[in-house]
């Protein structure tokens, strides 16, 4: 069968023709890449992709098929797929349907076929930045143009976009503690994570404000991963400087982000972000390292935050940019990266453990 033409421009003038896959159409969003070999499918529906186009380094994508097992969230959040090749023909137990099929039937855009690595290159060298993706129209300038006045990530909120919408509650059964966890698009198996070790889960929508999440009267806070640029939410920072010290908080990805601003930092954008499962990460309180799963394109600067206020408990290697923090004395501390691993090493999954160890402190004081 012979495949349609794509096109993926970004807004420096930069032009990729390939094939189309998936969902027909176009579609814009902010061009980054990730580096894992496996987990496609988490990465697809993992909320913190909202608004952003996402470039797959591996070469050969859609192995396995999709699954209903691997869902992170209930449906796709990139804004479009990029592969050097889509598998046609999944070899796995549990596949139920092809890549292909399943971006069509949530429609999302892709592009097959371009070389992924000069792309990974350029983006390396000259930044993530805005593109778009058309099965329709085909020509560069035109399409370049479109990119150009697109939305940026930067000064936007998009934790709207992926918040839930009402309350609701994850762990059946007695449990012998009580989570508040603010979801600004959080995964699935982070609730899994807090409910299979003894957590009743009472997910809220990020807009819920302090006291509202205190009269719940929860044993701990989580702050959960998202998308965007934390300086753009204002109002979430607020409401996680009146949680400060009330409870005990565990914030990952966007929640450490918020965390951190919250306590008197700033943020700065990440030149190319970190995006896959496999970036290194020293943990200082004990010298091991960690290799760990991570989504983001902001970081927070470990040198505005107050020294005697705030611990530096982990540090990415790569680049030497801040990965963990914990508070001196409140009972509060967050990672950058996702410890839930889906997909991705189980080396920090140890954290969730410690945000448990913490709240049983807590309850005893």
């Amino acid at each position: 069968m012979k495949k349609a033409k794509a096109v993926l421009a970004l807004e420096d003038g930069k032009v990729f023709e390939g094939w189309a896959f998936g969902a027909g159409g176009e579609q814009t969003g902010e061009v980054v890449f990730n580096t894992s070999m496996t987990g496609y499918q988490e990465v697809l529906t993992d909320p913190s992709y909202k608004g952003q186009i996402v470039t797959m380094t591996y070469p050969l994508i859609g192995n396995t098929g999709v699954n209903e097992e691997d869902l992170e969230s209930a449906h796709p959040q990139v804004e479009g797929f990029v592969v050097k090749e889509s598998c046609p023909f999944p070899s796995n137990w549990r596949s139920a349907e092809t890549l292909n099929d399943y971006l069509k039937r949530c429609k999302i855009v892709g592009i097959e076929g371009i070389d992924t690595r000069a792309l990974t290159k350029h983006i390396r060298t000259a930044g993530a930045m805005r593109g778009i993706i058309s099965t329709e129209d085909l020509d560069p300038s035109s399409l370049i143009d479109k990119a150009r006045k697109s939305p940026r990530m930067e000064g936007s909120d998009w934790v709207r976009a992926v918040t839930c919408g009402e309350p609701y509650d994850w762990g059946e059964g007695e449990k012998k503690y009580r989570v508040a966890a603010m979801d600004f698009g959080m995964k699935h198996n982070i609730i899994r994570h807090l409910a299979s070790r003894g957590c009743r889960v009472t997910v809220v929508p990020a807009h819920t404000r302090a006291d509202e999440i205190l009269a719940l009267k929860p044993d701990g806070i989580f702050l959960s991963n998202g998308p965007g640029d934390p300086a753009a939410l204002p109002h979430l920072i607020e409401t996680v400087r009146e949680v400060l010290g009330k409870k005990p908080i565990f914030g990952i990805c966007l929640g450490h982000q918020l965390l951190g601003l919250a306590m008197g930092g700033r943020t700065y954008k990440l030149k190319f972000g970190h995006r896959g499962a496999n970036q290194p990460v020293k943990n200082l309180r004990n010298g091991k390292v960690e290799i760990t799963v991570q989504n983001h394109g902001f970081c927070v600067d470990l040198d505005s935050l107050p020294a005697a206020q705030v611990e530096i408990t982990h540090i990415n290697l790569n680049d030497q940019s801040l990965e963990g923090m914990r508070h001196r004395w409140l009972p509060v501390f967050s990672v950058q990266y996702h410890p839930e691993a889906s997909a991705g090493p189980h080396d920090s999954a140890y954290l969730f453990d410690e945000f448990i160890t913490l709240m049983e402190k807590h309850s005893k004081e």
